[in-house]
């Protein structure tokens, strides 16, 4: 493979750079570079120029990544909201059929007083000759007056109680509208990452997919090897829960699906689909993003984890994978690979959360 060859991965990566800085502009066309003719005396592409291809594709399906919490923070807050709308309609219902009973009993009321001349009863109490008769009507009176006052108050608070349903359904309704918004972009941040990574590794030849895949591998196990080396787990002797056991073994069964992203099973999952799936199983519900698990759950040292716990990845907690034990993992790594074992170090750690703390 000679310079023309060298000319088309470069080139390559021009494109994704440009994707990189200029993809908020909408409907961006990805036009595949035409090669360079190839010379007669081929000369493979150099580690060097594979490695800066890695780099890219590590930060193109990184910010698919992102851009995947957020859809599934926007459709995560659409259930609740969605959920929130029904409540509300069903208070709403309810609200409407204790007004209109309240109203009847008031018209009750002013019609029981229509029929007796309108006279009031403290009028008629006031006309009354008989001692225990007046007693009687004063308690009456009273008694008439506080259900009365009752009445009003009620009828004056359910319709308060209706007025306040319909805003927070109102302000629910633009909630929801606006997470829809959220979602659809994030959506589209996440399809052009991809493509951008896809159409960048379609540049290759196979022998050279397969060196990249070699270049990562490598990558990890050095990574990996550092990360124990270090003495980080030298005291780690924490044992699973029952429940983090269960997640373990829910995980260790979804073993060679495919990712997708926005997934959660049972046939695909992206990387926090899969760990808030797992502890599921096991009757522990936690948020469905690894941004959410990092900020929600209970920090743990590294030198405390146990089977179960969750590792979060990253600055931006972008990636997160289950603990297993023994410095290995169970994660959804990224589109095109599937659910998988890894090293616990072979990626950059922000910090472990148990969920069952």
């Amino acid at each position: 493979m000679g310079t023309g060859k060298r000319g088309l991965i470069a080139a390559a990566v021009t494109v994704v750079c440009a994707v990189t800085v200029l993809g908020a502009a909408p409907g961006a066309a990805f036009a595949a570079p035409s090669p360079s003719p190839t010379p007669s005396s081929p000369a493979a592409v150099s580690n060097k120029d594979l490695e800066v291809v890695r780099e890219k594709l590590d930060k193109l399906y990184h910010d698919a990544a992102v851009a995947t919490d957020e859809y599934n923070a926007a459709e995560e807050a659409a259930e609740k909201q969605s959920a929130e709308i029904v409540s509300l309609a069903k208070k709403i219902v309810k609200g409407q059929e204790k007004l209109a009973e309240l109203k009847k009993r008031a018209g009750a009321a002013a019609a029981a007083q229509y029929r007796s001349g309108g006279l009031p009863d403290e009028a008629k109490l006031m006309l009354s000759d008989d001692p225990q008769t007046f007693l009687d009507g004063a308690r009456r009176v009273l008694q008439g007056e506080r259900a009365t006052k009752g009445l009003l108050g009620e009828l004056t608070r359910t319709q308060q109680d209706l007025e306040q349903y319909a805003k927070d359904a109102s302000a629910q309704w633009q909630k929801l509208e606006a997470g829809r918004k959220a979602k659809a972009t994030a959506q589209k941040k996440i399809e052009k990452q991809i493509k951008a990574a896809e159409q960048l590794e379609s540049q290759l030849e196979k022998e050279e997919r397969e060196r990249l895949a070699e270049l990562e591998e490598e990558a990890a196990r050095k990574a990996q090897s550092e990360w124990l080396d270090s003495g980080i787990l030298d005291d780690a002797k924490g044992e699973a829960s029952e429940a983090g056991r269960k997640a373990v073994e829910y995980a260790t069964k979804q073993l060679g699906k495919a990712y997708e992203w926005g997934a959660e099973g049972p046939r695909t999952y992206d990387c926090s689909g899969l760990t808030s799936q797992a502890w599921a199983s096991a009757g522990q519900g936690i948020p469905r993003t690894s941004q959410e698990q990092w900020k929600q759950l209970r920090r743990i040292d590294i030198a405390d984890m146990r089977p179960g716990d969750l590792i979060i990845y990253n600055d931006d907690a972008s990636h997160v994978a289950l603990y297993v034990g023994d410095g290995a993992i169970i994660h959804a790594p990224r589109p095109g690979r599937t659910v998988t074992v890894a090293g616990a170090g072979s990626m950059r750690i922000l910090g472990v959360v148990r969920p069952d703390a």
